[in-house]
Parts: C-alpha cells; sequence; structure tokens
C-alpha cells in the first residue's frame, strides 16, 4: 500500500501550491513513483488543463497520465451535490484514488482551491473526501489580511473541523505570515494545537505573492507590442498614469505596473526612463488601453531603447481594465521556473521535511532514487557554501545557470568575462539576475592577474615557462580560473561548455596536481535511471587506460560513489564474464580486478562481468551465481573511453535517464569538464558536484 497525504485549505489564495511541490519533491526523494492525485479539479473556461495538475506531471516528469490524476470537475460536483448524489461522487474519488494508491509508492491528494463555484460547500467536500480516502491531511492556513487572533482562531476552527469528521490531521502549516509575527503564531498554534501534529511556520514571500505580466496579459487577452521575453516579470504594484508626467512619476512604486492610455506617449517614455534610472523604482510592465498605439515616431524610439519592460495593448477603457488587473491572483505555472524554485527553496527552509516524513511513512529502501540523490546533492552543496568559479562567463547556458543557482542561494560564484558583455547577454534573453550579487572578473585586466603570473612561472619554470609566457597564459579563462583555486580566491570550477576538455583540464593537471597516491585523472558520470543510480567510468578523459590506471579509475570511482552516498559495488566491464573469457582486453580487465582487490581488500568488487550480468539479477544468478557485486553493480568501469561514452549516450538516449557530470576525479582541488552540448541542468548539477567534492577534499 501507498504512503498518502491530503492536502486541504480552508481558503482561496492559501499558498498551498508551494506547500503541494515541496510535499512532491519530498516523496521524490524516497521514491520515483509518486502519483498525484487531484479528485476536483478547476480548470476553468478557456484552459485546456488544470494548472495545478499541470504543473505537478511537467516540472517533476511525473510517470502518470493526465486523466488519472483527477476524478471531476469542480461544475460537475457541485451538479451532483445538487441532485443529491454525493455518495457518486465518492465512489469514483475513491475508485481513481485506488488505482493510483496501488500503482504508486506514494501519492499527493491535493483538496479544492477555493478558486472556482463550489462556494461554501467546497470544504465540507474536502472533508468527506479525506475522511473517505482514510489518508492524513495537512492543513494550510494564510495570514493575509488577518489579524493575528482571527489567524489563530481560523486555524483552531479548521483543525476541529477535521478531527470532528473523523480525518487525522499529522501536520498544520501556517503560511504567508509577517516575518515579524513568526514567531508569536508559532507560540500560540502550539497552545490550541495537539503537540503530536508538526505545526511549521512559512513567512510572506513577495515575489510569491506577485502576479507576473503573463499572468495579467493572459486575463486581459492582451497583445504584445514590445518586450515578449520579459513577460515573466513580477507584479508588485500596479497604478494608472492618468495624470501628467511629473505627478505619475512621485507614485512608481517597485516592479511597478503602468496602465495608461496607449496615446500617452509622455507617461509611456517616462515609465521606460523611470526604469532605466537608478533613482526610480523598476517597472515590470505597461499596459495600453483602448486598443491604442503611440504614433510611428514613438514606436521607433522605444524599439531603440534597451529595456526590461513589456509593453502590452489591451482593448477597454482604463478605469475598468485597472480594476481587472486587480482581479488577477498569482499562480505558479510549470513554465514559470524561478516561481517553483523558489517554492522548493522556502518550503526546504521553513518546513521540518525530516519530522513529516517520518509522520507520514515507515516506508524504508536501500535504493538510492534518482530524485533523492539529485535532492541530496541539493542539500549537501548548501550545507557547505563554496565558491565556484565558471570561466565562460558570457556562455548563455552558463548565465542561465548563475541565475539558478543565485535563485536558490546555494554557492558564491566568480563570472569571468566583460561585464557589459555579461550584462547585455542577460538582457537580451530576458534574464532577471542580480549581477551585483555575483563576482565578475575579465582575465584580460584583473587586478589578480600580476600574481597569478608569478604563481603560474614560479610553478612550471621548471618545465621551461617564462615570465613572459606566464603573463600571456593568465588572460587564458581556463589558466585564470585554475590560478583562482590555487591562490584560495575559488574553491572549485566548471567549464567545457565552449571549451575543449584539454583546455580545460590542461592547467589543472599543470598546476593543482594529482592527489597523493593518484597517477591518473579520470571522470564519472552519475546516471540516474528510473530507480536507481549507477556510477560510470572512465567515459570522458583516458582513451585506453592500461590494467594499472583501470584499477586507479575503479578505486576512485567507488570513492566517489561512497562520497555520494552510494554503496560502491564495482563491476569491471569486459565482453566476457568471469574465467571463460580469453584475450588482451579481458585479461587487462582481469588484472585490474585483481590490483584492486590487493590495494584495497575490503571493496566489493568483480571482474571481468559483462554489463547484463553486472545489473540484471536474473543473468547474474545464472552466469555467476556467487558473486556478491554481479545483478547490483553500482559502479560501472568500462575497459576504454570508446566503451565507455558510447554506453553512457546510448544508456541516456534510450531510457531518458538523466547523465550528472562528468565528474572528475583524482585532483588535489575540484576542476570539472563540461560537453560543449551541456544543458542549463547540467551545468547545474555540475556545480553542485564541485561544490561537495570541495567539501570532501
Amino acid at each position: 500500500m501507498s504512503k498518502s497525504i491530503y492536502i486541504s485549505t480552508i481558503e482561496a489564495n492559501s499558498g498551498k501550491s508551494l506547500v503541494s511541490l515541496g510535499l512532491l519533491r519530498m516523496m521524490l526523494t524516497k521514491s520515483s513513483k509518486v502519483g498525484y492525485f487531484r479528485p476536483i479539479i478547476n480548470k476553468g473556461k478557456t484552459n485546456e488543463f488544470d494548472n495545478h495538475t499541470n504543473t505537478a506531471i511537467n516540472f517533476f516528469n511525473l510517470d502518470i497520465d493526465y486523466k488519472d490524476c483527477y476524478a471531476y470537475e469542480q461544475k460537475e460536483v457541485v451538479e451532483l451535490l445538487s441532485e443529491g448524489k454525493a455518495d457518486k461522487v465518492i465512489h469514483n474519488v475513491i475508485k481513481k484514488f485506488k488505482k493510483l494508491e496501488a500503482e504508486y509508492d506514494y501519492v499527493l491528494v491535493e483538496g479544492t482551491d477555493f478558486s472556482g463555484e463550489g462556494g461554501f460547500t467546497e470544504l465540507d467536500v474536502n472533508l468527506m473526501i479525506a475522511k473517505n480516502l482514510g489518508i492524513p491531511a495537512l492543513i494550510v492556513g494564510a495570514g493575509n489580511d488577518k489579524t493575528k487572533k482571527d489567524f489563530i482562531n481560523t486555524m483552531q476552527l479548521s483543525y476541529n473541523s477535521f478531527i470532528e469528521k473523523e480525518v487525522d490531521v499529522i501536520a498544520v502549516i501556517a503560511n504567508k505570515i509577517d516575518e515579524n509575527e513568526i514567531d508569536y503564531i508559532t507560540k500560540e498554534l502550539q497552545k490550541t494545537i495537539p503537540k503530536n501534529v508538526q505545526i511549521d511556520v512559512i513567512p510572506k514571500v513577495n515575489f510569491l505573492s506577485y502576479p507576473t505580466v503573463k499572468e495579467v496579459l493572459e486575463a486581459l487577452k492582451g497583445r504584445v507590442i514590445y518586450g515578449e521575453q520579459f513577460l515573466e516579470n513580477a507584479i508588485g504594484s500596479f497604478s494608472t498614469g492618468a495624470m501628467q508626467l511629473r505627478n505619475y512619476l512621485t507614485r512608481i512604486r517597485e516592479n511597478a505596473l503602468v496602465i495608461t492610455p496607449g496615446d500617452r506617449a509622455d507617461i509611456i517614455l517616462g515609465a521606460l526612463q523611470a526604469n532605466a534610472s537608478s533613482n526610480y523604482p523598476k517597472v515590470a510592465g505597461i499596459i495600453l488601453t483602448g486598443s491604442l498605439l503611440p504614433e510611428e515616431s514613438i514606436i521607433k524610439l522605444i524599439e531603440g531603447v534597451q529595456s526590461t519592460v513589456p509593453i502590452i495593448s489591451v482593448e477597454g477603457g482604463t478605469f475598468g481594465i485597472t480594476n481587472k488587473i486587480g482581479a488577477v491572483k498569482p499562480k505558479i505555472y510549470a513554465t514559470h521556473s524561478k516561481k517553483i524554485l523558489l517554492s522548493l527553496d522556502t518550503f526546504d527552509k521553513y518546513v521540518n521535511v525530516e519530522g513529516l516524513t517520518n509522520m507520514l511513512t515507515s516506508y524504508s529502501s536501500v535504493k538510492l532514487t534518482p530524485s533523492m540523490f539529485q535532492y541530496n546533492l541539493l542539500q549537501k552543496a548548501k550545507a557547505h557554501r563554496k565558491h565556484i568559479v565558471l570561466p565562460e562567463g558570457d556562455d548563455e547556458r552558463i548565465i542561465q545557470a548563475a541565475s539558478r543557482l543565485q535563485l536558490l542561494d546555494i554557492v558564491d560564484l566568480t563570472l569571468l568575462g566583460d561585464r557589459n558583455t555579461i550584462q547585455l547577454k542577460c538582457d537580451q534573453i530576458g534574464l532577471q539576475i542580480d549581477l551585483d550579487q555575483i563576482n565578475i572578473l575579465n582575465p584580460e585586466d584583473s587586478i589578480h592577474n600580476s600574481d597569478f603570473a608569478t604563481t603560474l612561472f614560479e610553478a612550471r619554470k621548471h618545465k621551461g615557462m617564462t615570465e613572459t609566457m606566464a603573463i600571456d597564459l593568465v588572460r587564458d579563462v581556463s589558466y585564470y580560473g585554475t590560478l583562482m583555486i590555487m591562490n584560495g580566491l575559488a574553491d572549485g570550477m566548471v567549464s567545457g561548455a565552449v571549451h575543449t576538455t584539454m583546455h580545460t583540464i590542461k592547467p589543472a593537471l599543470q598546476i593543482i596536481k594529482t592527489k597523493p597516491g593518484v597517477s591518473v585523472v579520470s571522470s564519472v558520470f552519475f546516471m540516474c535511471l528510473s530507480d536507481r543510480v549507477s556510477v560510470m567510468g572512465d567515459c570522458a578523459v583516458n582513451p585506453n587506460p592500461n590494467a594499472e590506471q583501470l584499477s586507479e579509475i575503479a578505486i576512485s570511482s567507488a570513492l566517489s560513489a561512497e562520497a555520494f552516498g552510494i554503496e560502491a559495488k564495482i563491476a569491471m566491464l569486459s565482453y566476457s564474464s568471469g574465467s571463460s573469457g580469453k584475450g588482451e582486453e579481458v585479461e587487462k580487465v582481469r588484472k585490474a580486478t585483481e590490483l584492486v582487490r590487493a590495494k584495497n581488500p575490503n571493496l566489493k568488487i568483480e571482474g571481468p562481468i559483462q554489463y547484463d550480468a553486472a545489473v540484471d539479477m536474473s543473468v547474474a544468478k545464472t552466469k555467476m551465481p556467487n558473486s556478491e557485486v554481479a545483478g547490483q553493480a553500482s559502479v560501472l568501469i568500462f575497459p576504454d573511453l570508446n566503451t565507455g561514452n558510447n554506453t553512457y549516450k546510448a544508456i541516456q538516449r534510450e531510457t531518458g535517464a538523466l547523465a550528472i557530470g562528468p565528474m572528475l576525479q583524482g585532483l588535489n582541488k575540484p576542476v570539472n569538464d563540461l560537453s560543449r552540448g551541456c544543458t542549463v541542468d547540467d551545468i547545474f548539477n555540475t556545480v553542485l558536484l564541485t561544490a561537495i567534492q570541495a567539501e570532501q577534499g
């Protein structure tokens, strides 16, 4: 039987989505088989999908069909209840839930959000469903527009309502609470809610409470005139520009949405100039009412201005449009990654995840799921904040990854490159990133160049390097980044999105060098399969290692696996299993296996062994029935680069598995190489690996 929880609220705009997202990720750290169920959806009249469900499925890539995620649309339930057919509603909800319960280890059940036509019946319906599903509930309440006393009373009444309906409540979350009231709310709830119920308090996060320009655009059915790439700008306030410009400028607030008739060129240009000025707040967007557009000369002027302000034209008068905008409520969409990531980070920061997990489930498994592995990466990187240098600072993917890392506040970053070039790139792709919070250094003209040149010369003069050569080389981003590590200005480096592997790691081999007792630098990928994480090496560095090198790669890879929470069971792969095969390549693998056993007798290792015997227990029982590794290998060592590189790519492409890496191993300090075809996710994950390596030493 799966472990399930029912999330319920008693009001609209409670921030329940934040809690749902956090719980989903919590569940995914325990199992890859997680289901999502919303008994009653309210997708609206114009939408094809329910937003909550669509976001859950697509952001977390849940292996579930959309139609299996709900039982009814809200209007159908209203009709059935009005006909006295509550039993029919419950019967169908239970039927659909039980199907999911049988298929998944965990199921998150999300109640209605009071956003549609359910009215006063919604609380009763939520209670009825939670009770009949027989699963514990988590109640979410919001402090919006309530006094402290009113909020406490509301939460107490909500809790009592569930208990009276014989629904077990395991947790209560107070959301959107003023920062200075957190302690008071926590203490008061502890007085009124039983001690066996977990209580968490989440402060109000303004960015999550703001609608985006895109949401306003959709609500008004408007047309984008300029700045489509900036539609995710968050709106902190809105006001009507109907007065003279000199008076209106004093009314602009931070992240303002300016609403003005389309023929008010003075307001339009004034708002754009205010956004560019350091003396005025930022402007999120401009709404042009009345279907009016500025004159051609004004349009031309606007198009020539470097601005991050989207401009939208809508039908309707200014007064009516302003009222409609006031009614727009913020939502979290699957495409709004910044809001989702911030929601997840907020949940992790303020909710006792471990306590919730213990209360929800006694589920235990020796398997390390991919989601758990990725989550653990994030937590480990956060636990020991490190400084990572990204030499290819003007690459679009690097900047986007840096933005995500900055948002989640995981590591300190240095981008190498020209600040103006990087800023222009950010503006071109509509990326909201605070470059003032990121260290930017230009190797062409840096205050460190003289010291770095001295360090490089001293390290390489015995190899014939001159001072002039050293001065020239420190302007190279790979050398510069490596010298930052050598001089204690960074803990690790991630590069290779633009440069070759040799360009990335050559300076590290020359300056940082290998760890004591290690003669070969190698690499591993963490291959996140559907039900496990495998460590694969070497897939990126050594073309044809000999037996001694192969044994070092195996030992290094096993240590890497253990360092990242994976029990090392090493399979030394070949085209033959056991003692049956003959030939130079098989003998190399056999000798390497013997060397590993001699160097580290405690390691679990098998070789030579074929891939199927290494990972498939049914095959292992036939070919190597007495092996403690066969059928359950977690560390897969390939005999050469040709085999390793092609195998990991084949698995990645054919199964859709996530490959995190390559992670270099054997250096004194972490330097990691990206593929030139890397994605933003690849860069993000590799920075996490590098930060953790830096802590492990």
